[in-house]
Parts: structure tokens; sequence; C-alpha cells
């Protein structure tokens, strides 16, 4: 029989087993981007806060991001469904001028092959291999969009093994329809993944 006492959930910690992957923090995907994410750039402050967790414990942390050449084929002109953005070794690719990468951060570039759209930050990438390298069991993600890169990055952290947690309050979508967040979000939990935000964690 139930007691009716409350749970105490014990605290989310961080450690050199975890790691950040911050999702595609890229000007084109911020107000003003070409392929602007609504409310894209309230995701900063609140990386921030996880980039200062993970750094006070020298966690690895890493930041993907699309490095697309001028003619790939997620873009309108070339069949794709997307306006273009992101085009490698321009200003609309480079990370949030407020985003405080260290320079200890790793930087994981993908959807470099013209022919092959990339949402996952393990697509066509050296990613899985990185972590486990580092010894990484457990990841933690959060970025741009929900509803693509993200989903697809926490989706294939989960293939390739590890425990995967979705940051939810450090994470925004496109919604082309109104409720693709939401059905994203539900995919994620439905195929293992946890989800969190800052309040979950445990703090010095």
């Amino acid at each position: 029989m139930a007691s009716g006492k409350k749970v105490q959930v014990k605290p989310l910690a961080v450690s050199k087993k975890t790691a950040l992957l911050i999702v595609d923090v890229q000007n084109d995907f911020c107000p003003g981007g070409a392929l602007a994410v609504p409310g894209g750039d309230r995701v900063v402050p609140v990386l921030n806060n996880y980039i200062r967790i993970f750094q006070d414990k020298t966690a690895p942390i890493v930041a993907t991001r699309d490095w697309h050449p001028r003619d790939h084929c997620s873009f309108k002109p070339f069949g794709g469904i997307w306006p273009p953005h992101c085009i490698r070794e321009t200003s609309g690719a480079a990370f949030h001028a407020g985003l405080r990468l260290s320079k200890e951060a790793t930087v994981i570039s993908k959807g470099t092959d013209p022919k092959v759209e990339a949402y996952s930050g393990f697509q066509q990438t050296t990613l899985a291999e990185w972590l486990r390298a580092r010894k990484v069991e457990t990841v933690f993600v959060g970025g741009l969009a929900t509803d693509y890169c993200v989903k697809s990055t926490v989706l294939d952290a989960l293939k390739a093994g590890f425990i995967t947690v979705y940051l939810a309050d450090a994470s925004r979508g496109v919604n082309v329809n109104p409720e693709d967040s939401q059905l994203a979000e539900e995919e994620m939990l439905k195929a293992g993944a946890k989800k969190a935000t800052l309040d979950d964690f445990e703090t010095d």
C-alpha cells in the first residue's frame, strides 16, 4: 500500500562520464537568420548555465553545427525543403555570439556532403567514437531544433547505446505544424530518452 510520502528524486549528477551535446545553435537558426526557429535565441542563456555546470566538473562539451556546401541537397534550389542556410564559412553558420563555448569544447560539423541530408550529430560524423574514446556513458542533448536535429541526435544517441537525456528547457522547435515539437518529445521519450531541465541537476 502506498504510504503517501513524497518520493525524493535524486538530482542528476555531472561527471566525466557524461557529456553535454549542444545542437546547432547557429545564427541562421536564430531570429533574423535564414531558417529562424521561433525564439531560437532563448536557448542561449539556458545552455550557458548547462555549460557552466559541465565545465565545473570538467565534463566533455560538444557543439554540433550544420556546415553545408552551397549546393546542399536540403536547399530548395537543389530539390530540398529548406532555404539555403548554415553555408560553411559564412556568418549564418557561426555559433550565436552569446553562446559561451570554451576553447575546450569540441565542434562536430555535419551535413558536409552535398548529397546527404544530416539532421543528427551522429550521422556521417565521428561523434559516437569520440564519446566512447572518452568513456562517456550519458549524453545530455539540447539546442535547435527540437523537432529536427535535436530529435534526430537524441534518437541516434540511443541507438548508439548512450543513456540519453533531452534538455527540454534548452531546446526550441521549428513547428512547421503546431504540434511538431510535442510529437518529437513524445517520440524521444518513447524511444527511451529521459527528460530534464536545470532544476533536475545537482549544483554545488
